[in-house]
């Protein structure tokens, strides 16, 4: 399984740049998908998640400027960012609970994408 990230980029501060994220592979179905990013001397942090069904969560710094979706026939997940900040600067990575056969069963694991930097100048 793997997850393919791509969108990232320069920006200017008010701008907007949309990421996508698609997993590939022997994939029976995915549940929760989403996006987090590291910026420069910090912690990995949440941005956003949307389930299967579509419910979706934000961190607070991004809530009402970025949107989350996903297309569940190609297995893809997006990341609408508007109005972008200099304090959004950041590799972002994609993040799929992906459940898998496994023997007789099924097996969930959780898969990151291999990250896009996102640069917002001011």
């Amino acid at each position: 399984v793997q997850l393919q990230a791509s969108g990232g980029g320069l920006v200017q501060a008010g701008g907007s740049l949309r990421l996508s994220c698609a997993a590939s592979g022997r994939i029976f179905s995915i549940n929760a998908m989403g996006w987090y990013r590291q910026a420069p001397g910090k912690q990995r942090e949440l941005v956003a998640t949307i389930t299967s069904g579509g419910s979706t969560n934000y961190a607070d710094s991004v809530m009402g400027r970025f949107t989350i979706s996903r297309d569940n026939a190609k297995n893809t997940v997006y990341l609408q960012m508007n109005s972008l900040k200099p304090e959004d600067t950041a590799v972002y990575y994609c993040y799929a609970d992906i459940e898998r056969r496994s023997g007789y069963g099924f097996q969930t694991s959780g898969y990151w994408g291999q990250g896009t930097l996102v640069t917002v100048s001011s």
